[in-house]
């Protein structure tokens, strides 16, 4: 094991900082690292594995499309894609009919911004304070947190920043050059934030009123992690954009900007070489079938209510709030949570930060009331 840390140290360009064990497998709710210890994995690959590690269905049916054929152009049909395409518009809202398939989260936000633009012939848009839509320059422009950005300036122009739940904030910074606003409606990385129903609503009706184009923002969120297949459907809006990804593909690669008919762009205005592959789209497909099938969104529900409400229950000076909704919690301390993470390491339970003194807790939607319990029982242990 050391020897094969040393080879990822001395070659991999490490922009992360490394927790010290090295993962080998995983098996559910569970990683195994190389010297065969179990974690609960509470991070699920940053919100990716929501359907498990290793999962059996997911794994058959990117091996047998890897025996068919594993990379159709865009200038070309296919079946999966197709199948997919389909799906997506059944599990959304009425009005999103039309999907471009992309690798990931930022690249959904990127297309987004894109289309958004095109759509109204403006450049401008309005975002959260506390925001993260991605690491690349138009999705890094979108988001909120100066660490990410001050080093790469100049980002895209045109991107400001007003208090989520503040209507009043975010109308004063439209202009005549707004194209729209992005919104994520529990703001993972920025700590667990949840957007408040009556402002949501009303941002959605100045959005129809003025014809600006409302991007929600759910590649954390989506595919169950609130307990419903998505969060937006908490507030009883639709969204004009809905940018997903993360947990999607079950581990594979994969996102996607599912629009309403009002979106608009062109042939050859954009595109992707890798997405909407027939492995993410068979991925993604097996994904969202065990999900349905295995009443995850239910058990995210009742099990994210379960945890919270113990979480809660724990009678300690150091928490300042926990919150959340569904298996997306986060537990707010009155210091720095990274010595707690390790701590939490060393007993078994990987966690997330979400700011300095957040602890962010994404387990997998395959997690049971014994999981529940674990989780519990060592966050208690390690702030005793």
């Amino acid at each position: 094991m050391s020897n094969l840390k040393e080879i990822q140290e001395q070659y991999e360009f490490d922009v992360y900082g490394k927790r010290g064990i090295l993962i080998e497998r995983g098996e559910g709710a569970y990683v195994f690292d190389s010297n065969g210890n179990k974690y609960l994995d509470c991070a699920a690959g940053i919100g990716v594995a929501s359907v498990g590690h290793a999962n059996k269905e997911i794994t058959d049916a990117i091996y047998n499309q890897l025996q068919r054929i594993s990379v159709v152009p865009g200038m070309f049909y296919n079946n999966m894609k197709a199948q997919l395409l389909q799906k997506l518009s059944e599990i959304t809202s009425p009005n999103l009919k039309r999907t471009f398939l992309t690798n990931s989260g930022t690249e959904s936000i990127e297309g987004a911004i894109k289309f958004a633009r095109y759509t109204t012939g403006k450049t401008d848009f309005v975002c959260a304070m506390k925001s993260l839509h991605g690491r690349t320059m138009g999705a890094l422009s979108a988001t909120f947190k100066k660490q990410y950005k001050d080093d790469f300036l100049p980002l895209v122009d045109g991107f400001s920043f007003a208090p989520m739940n503040n209507y009043e904030k975010f109308i004063e910074k439209v202009t005549s050059k707004t194209a729209g606003i992005i919104l994520e409606l529990i703001q993972g990385e920025g700590g667990v934030n949840i957007a408040e129903k009556e402002f949501v609503k009303k941002i959605r009706d100045y959005c129809t009123q003025n014809n600006l184009i409302l991007i929600i923002d759910e590649v954390q969120t989506g595919f169950g992690r609130t307990g419903k297949m998505f969060s937006y459907k908490y507030y009883n809006i639709h969204p004009d954009i809905l940018c997903v990804a993360k947990a999607m593909g079950g581990g594979i690669p994969v996102g996607a900007i599912i629009c309403d008919n009002k979106i608009k762009i062109p042939l050859a205005k954009h595109g992707s070489t890798f997405g909407g592959n027939p492995i993410a789209s068979s991925a993604a497909l097996a994904t969202i079938k065990f999900i349905e099938e295995n009443n995850l969104v239910d058990n995210s529900k009742i099990l994210g209510a379960k945890l919270l409400e113990k979480l809660k229950g724990i009678e300690n000076s150091k928490i300042r709030e926990v919150r959340g909704l569904g298996l997306m919690i986060a537990i707010e301390l009155k210091e720095k949570v990274k010595p707690y993470m390790q701590k939490l390491l060393d007993e078994g339970i990987i966690v997330l930060s979400a700011g300095i003194t957040v602890l962010r807790l994404l387990p997998p939607l395959v997690v049971t009331e014994e999981d529940i319990e674990l989780i519990v029982e060592k966050i208690e242990k390690v702030l005793r």
